[in-house]
């Protein structure tokens, strides 16, 4: 004997029912997350944009490289000082598709870095064929680097001790062209978005001291070179 039509009219409907709840629950906590960056933004004077489809193209390594990219989304845009001075700054959820992947951190250097360094953590399942060459373990995390020789000139026991601040639920942070960046998980809310621009400004001052004689800018940032990641 065969299951009645309404039979399956009821399972369809309570699909459909459970798949607009959500949907609801995803838009909820989409609107709750932009409300709560935009108050942020606004307490730290920084800039705040919805969408922006070029940012994470800046970028092609750590994170950006393990999603394929994607679209930024409730974008800050500001600067913070570090020990050495003030440096710019920017955090967006990575979204691919209509769900958001992560959290992505980073802050500027002044000068660029002729050497990629991810720092990943072990327990990332991670597809080492894709990635940069393995270096190593590098504290609690293992680097993957594009450059092996230029990446231990860069790996001192000060970034060493630096990286370990950064914590374990980031699941890779990395040195990029003049940026160190970081990957928070997607519930991240600013107290812990705060303390790890605070981390990766340590990491920052460590591979990009600034020098008695370069000069700031009128905003207090330093001075960097035109590039893909200058204004």
């Amino acid at each position: 004997m065969g299951i009645s039509a309404w039979v399956w009219f009821a399972v369809a409907a309570v699909a459909a029912v459970g798949g607009a709840a959500l949907l609801a629950r995803d838009r909820a906590v989409r609107t709750s997350r932009n409300r709560e960056r935009r108050r942020w933004a606004a307490l730290r004077g920084w800039q705040f944009t919805e969408t922006d489809n070029v940012l994470p193209t800046q970028w092609d390594g750590g994170a950006l490289a393990y999603y394929g990219g994607g679209i930024a989304r409730d974008v800050v845009a500001g600067s913070t000082f570090t020990a050495d001075g003030r440096r710019r700054v920017y955090v967006y959820d990575l979204d691919n598709g209509g769900r958001v992947s992560a959290v992505i951190v980073a802050v500027q250097c002044r000068r660029k870095h002729e050497v990629v360094v991810e720092l990943w953590l072990p327990s990332v399942p991670f597809e080492q064929e894709h990635m940069p060459e393995l270096l190593g373990p590098v504290g609690q995390r293992y680097a993957f680097v594009s450059d092996l020789a230029k990446a231990r000139a860069l790996i001192t026991p000060d970034l060493v001790d630096a990286a370990e601040e950064i914590g374990p639920d980031v699941m890779v942070a990395w040195i990029e062209d003049g940026w160190v960046l970081a990957a928070a998980p997607v519930n991240a809310n600013p107290s812990r978005l705060e303390r790890l621009l605070r981390s990766l400004g340590e990491v920052a001052d460590v591979v990009d001291p600034f020098e008695d004689d370069e000069q700031p800018s009128p905003d207090g940032t330093a001075q960097i070179p035109p590039g893909r990641h200058g204004q």
